[in-house]
């Protein structure tokens, strides 16, 4: 008998540095890769990826340290990640891409655009990220817990020592609605695959970075959804986003924390298909 779809192997890839890189994709059409937040992986966008699988070929990454892609011990810096995309992009032939990044996925794509210009890109969507995480006197945006060096070093401390209770705090604090146990417990199996080494010194890279300078630059079509209940990021930080890049329109979520795809599942895959076909 032939395997359980999900007993199969997933394709992959090798980054430019060996690193073994997983996707899934499924449909057919223009390209869309989909690109999930830290601690998670490309699995997060199971109830999105058959209705978009209808009108483009939906390329879900599982990023470095993540899901199934490789667990090095080096090379977790947001351009990395970057290269990483350029690598899956380039390894695939693809062009005429909608890339959309969904939390530190915004990130990916703003570093791929400054290092490597619009190169295969069509389009993108953003979902949920504010453009600078640490607070400062003028910036009251940022992360929930890691708004400074102190707050890193708290959440490092929490997800190395105790990390089945902060991936359930975690999982928690990014959603609006009650999963059923089957879908908790399968997100909160995903969430495990993530090590503490490769979380924190993605995290410790990511949270540094200010990216308000590059985005009124960015002239890429583009769209950025707002959750409106979101516990981790406050959504005047993604909403700046918008205001600050010369082609980006917004959508707002009104009843979404920070996993909107989830939230509000119908919303979010009506609005990526409207964008899918400008």
């Amino acid at each position: 008998m032939p395997p359980h779809p999900e007993e199969r192997p997933l394709p992959k890839i090798t980054a430019s540095d060996g690193t073994t890189l997983h996707y899934k994709e499924q449909g057919s059409g223009r390209p869309l890769i989909m690109i999930h937040g830290w601690t998670f992986s490309g699995r997060f966008f199971h109830r999105n990826i058959p209705a978009l699988a209808e009108k483009a070929r939906v390329i879900t990454l599982d990023l470095r340290g993540h899901g199934e892609s490789g667990k090095p011990d080096h090379s977790y810096r947001i351009a990395r990640l970057a290269a990483d995309l350029r690598d899956l992009i380039a390894q695939l032939e693809l062009d005429d891409v909608t890339v959309l990044g969904w939390s530190i996925g915004c990130p990916i794509i703003w570093s791929y655009l400054e290092l490597f210009g619009k190169a295969h890109l069509r389009n993108t969507i953003f979902v949920q990220q504010t453009p600078r995480q640490y607070f400062s006197a003028e910036w009251k945006y940022g992360h929930a817990a890691c708004y400074d060096q102190a707050g890193l070093a708290e959440t490092i401390q929490k997800l190395t020592l105790t990390p089945e209770a902060f991936d359930q705090q975690n999982l928690a604090d990014c959603l609006a609605t009650t999963l059923s146990h089957d879908e908790r417990t399968m997100l909160l199996a995903e969430m495990a695959k993530s090590p503490a080494h490769a979380r924190a010194a993605m995290m410790a890279d990511h949270t540094m970075h200010d990216w308000r300078d590059l985005l009124p630059h960015i002239d890429l079509p583009a769209l950025m959804m707002v959750a409106r209940k979101d516990a981790v990021l406050v959504p005047e930080g993604p909403a700046w986003v918008a205001e600050n890049m010369p082609k980006c329109d917004v959508l707002h979520f009104e009843n979404s924390s920070h996993m909107l795809f989830i939230d509000e599942t119908a919303k979010f895959n009506q609005a990526v298909l409207e964008f899918l076909d400008r």
